[in-house]
């Protein structure tokens, strides 16, 4: 069965300065979803926008292979003080029972969760600079630049994950 998630998140951003550091919502993400392929559940899943599958992993290397899943809309919003991201992701599931805890798989996995990628440049030093938001992080989270140590965002709210079909 096809389905389809809604990824929402929103970083305050601080008031305008004379140097912007431009921050920007990178088109990756990584996602826990329920593997039918390899047979587990709550898998970690990464997921970049424009390529037509994603990559199931457990932790190395060795275990990851293609799954069937991919980014479908990619939507930023950026206002003076916010700056909001709706992402659309669609998946194959089918019902089956993991291999080893023999847990039932679900559409949306048990214990959801997301992590998003921020990156920004900073004015003064000329370098990139990127941080991450997930789900499951306690917050708030005041974000700096790496290299200048100016305040880039609060994480104040966590990403939503919503299945819409």
């Amino acid at each position: 069965m096809l389905r389809t998630l809604e990824i929402t998140a929103e970083l305050t951003l601080p008031p305008p300065g004379k140097q912007s550091h431009n921050l920007h919502w990178q088109k990756k993400l990584e996602l826990s979803l329920d593997c039918f392929i390899c047979g587990r559940t709550r898998r970690t899943t990464h997921l970049e926008h424009g390529e037509e599958r994603a990559v199931c992993c457990m932790g190395d290397e060795r275990s990851e292979h293609p799954a069937p899943a991919r980014i479908g809309g990619f939507d930023v919003t950026s206002r003076q003080d916010r700056l909001i991201l709706r992402s659309v992701v669609d998946y194959w599931w089918v019902p089956f029972r993991d291999s080893k805890s023999d847990r039932p798989a679900a559409a949306l996995t048990g214990a959801p969760w997301v992590r998003l990628y921020v990156g920004y440049r900073c004015p003064q030093s000329h370098e990139s600079g990127s941080f991450s938001t997930q789900s499951n992080a306690v917050r708030p989270v005041n974000e700096v630049c790496a290299h200048c140590a100016a305040p880039l965002a609060t994480d104040a709210h966590s990403p939503g994950i919503r299945l819409l079909v």
